[in-house]
């Protein structure tokens, strides 16, 4: 069968904030014919007539902003399972090829975390294990997946039909207190690290100065910092540090589900300043029961961090339990469409699902580029900052 990367289709970025032209409607599963892009194009002015359900309206806007999901725990899940085929359907997990269409999902931020209990030097080789197993995925599934390391390799892989992969969040301790191991991990297509467990960026006092010091070359190589579970001193201390915009990749708002992960209107505030992003988790734990819990917690964070400041994460495959009618990975359209019910503009459900992910990225890699013109890759080791 021939590749559909042969031919992709050129457009525009989508749902950006700096004034961008917005891409014509565009399905993210396979390259468009003529006839299937009328269908589109008249599914979305179908879709703004007066008769029109939410749920069309939802489809309709998904098919040209099709969702950036921040976290699946989809390696992990694999690992245990003998055999799979995620390009015709899996029903041992949550996500697969089928159901990724169905949830209009363009875009899959892949977790690396790990058990809890890891010594250092095991975190390192259980990541690069993880990591192994990611790419050799993505690999056998060439024609629903594609490996993305930047925001522009997002839109590739999207104008050629493929859901684009996106590889993290890693746990911190995956480091091994070492920023050499942190370019590795970052060369083999590491882009979010999370800033907890570690000695350095996990007590009550927050970062320590080698903690600022990896944040720093994070900046420098474009790695984002997932500040979710982080103490609050912590968060505050990234916020204040990072030149490139952070990632709370699983947080809900606290004010309305007390939740360890979950953030406080203080810090939502914060983040939304600091033109972080907040991806609102689909875990019962965190937002609640129901689907409409769910729509409550963004409506908060929209309201308190801004509509440049909310997307989403389903954490499927994670072990979550997950609100009814959001069960796997093909329910993002009943979710915005409630969202449309409640009022929602287009033009914020745009950032929502994929505006706010390809900014936040976008801006990493600017920031990297610029940070490697002033500074040199850092040596300096934990006992010469920490003691």
């Amino acid at each position: 069968m021939a590749d559909l990367h042969d031919e992709p289709h050129t457009l525009p970025e989508v749902g950006e904030l700096d004034g961008e032209a917005q891409a014509a409607p565009f399905s993210p599963y396979a390259p468009l014919t003529a006839e299937e892009a009328a269908e589109v194009s008249e599914a979305v002015r179908a879709a703004h007539e007066p008769e029109s359900t939410p749920l069309e309206r939802a489809r309709a806007l998904l098919a040209a902003h099709p969702v950036a999901d921040g976290y699946s725990g989809l390696p992990s899940a694999l690992r245990h399972l003998p055999c799979y085929d995620l390009q015709l359907g899996e029903s041992a997990v949550d996500t697969d090829v089928p159901r990724l269409r169905r949830g209009n999902v363009g875009a899959l931020l892949w977790s690396l975390h790990l058990p809890e209990g890891l010594v250092a030097d095991r975190a390192v080789g259980a990541t690069l294990e993880q990591l192994d197993l990611a790419r050799s995925v993505i690999a056998a599934h060439p024609e629903g997946l594609r490996l993305a390391r930047s925001a522009g390799q997002i839109i590739d892989a999207r104008n050629c039909g493929r859901v684009a992969v996106v590889l993290g969040p890693a746990t911190a301790a995956a480091l091994d207190d070492s920023l050499g191991v942190l370019r590795v991990l970052h060369s083999l297509g590491l882009r979010v690290l999370t800033l907890t467990g570690t000695s350095w960026a996990g007590g009550e006092a927050g970062l320590t100065r080698f903690g600022e010091e990896v944040v720093r070359e994070m900046n420098r190589l474009g790695v984002l910092a997932d500040l979710s579970g982080a103490c609050d001193l912590t968060v505050g201390r990234v916020l204040t540090l990072s030149k490139t915009p952070v990632l709370c990749t699983r947080s809900a708002a606290r004010a309305l589900r007390p939740h360890p992960a979950n953030l406080s209107d203080e810090l939502l505030a914060g983040l939304g300043e600091a033109r972080g992003l907040c991806l609102v988790p689909l875990t019962a734990e965190q937002t609640g029961p129901g689907l409409r819990d769910v729509a409550d917690h963004l409506d908060h964070v929209r309201a308190i961090a801004g509509p440049a400041c909310v997307g989403l994460s389903g954490l499927y495959d994670s072990g979550a339990a997950h609100p009814q009618g959001l069960a796997d990975a093909s329910g993002y359209p009943h979710l915005i469409a409630e969202l449309l019910r409640r009022g929602w503009p287009e033009t914020d459900i745009a950032l929502l699902t994929w505006g706010n992910v390809q900014r936040v990225l976008r801006t990493a890699d600017f920031t990297a580029r610029a940070a490697q013109d002033r500074r040199e890759p850092s040596t300096v080791r934990i006992a010469e900052l920490d003691g």
